[in-house]
């Protein structure tokens, strides 16, 4: 049987319920994480990481499955009541009952970089100053950088910061050797 504190509160309850809160690291365990591992505790670290990895997988492909399914339910009303309001994104409320279902369609704006280089330039040509008009933000490519002579990263370095990313853990275990 599977833990307790693998299965979502949903699955728990349907189940019978169980008295720990979902909690993928429950606090009993918590400890151990930072000692040097055995090899029990090792096994123990592995199977909560493999139970983490397989949740996630399987939330995120519940949730595309529930997603397409309000889609199927819910789209073509939505999308109508979004033409007779006038508008082609935003939020529009529906009715099913006793349920009342919010529908955002956000806008998501793109703008095309070489059109808009274009037009910074004959903004900049026009004497105007471009940031007045657009937002600019400069950036260099870390691959780019570190194959640059010296000199010119040197002119660069006063620049750049560096700051570390979210760290990562994959456990494995190694064999029993």
């Amino acid at each position: 049987m599977v833990p307790c504190t693998t299965r979502p509160p949903s699955a728990r309850r349907a189940e019978g319920g169980c008295d720990e809160r979902f909690d993928p690291l429950p606090r009993r365990h918590r400890r151990d994480v930072r000692r040097p591992a055995g090899r029990a505790a090792a096994r123990q670290k592995a199977e909560i990481s493999r139970n983490l990895d397989e949740a996630l997988a399987w939330l995120k492909q519940a949730r595309a499955k529930f997603d397409a399914a309000l889609e199927a339910a819910y789209g073509e009303q939505a999308r109508a009541a979004r033409l007779e309001a006038g508008k082609d994104f935003g939020v529009v409320h529906l009715n099913d009952g006793p349920l009342r279902v919010t529908v955002d369609v956000p806008k998501r704006v793109s703008w095309d970089q070489v059109q808009l280089a274009a037009i910074a330039r004959r903004i900049a040509a026009a004497g105007e100053r471009v940031e007045d008009y657009l937002d600019v933000e400069y950036s260099v490519s870390e691959s780019r950088f570190n194959h640059w002579p010296a000199a010119l990263r040197a002119q660069f370095e006063p620049a750049r910061t560096v700051k570390p990313g979210k760290p990562t853990f994959r456990l494995t275990l190694t064999s029993e050797d």
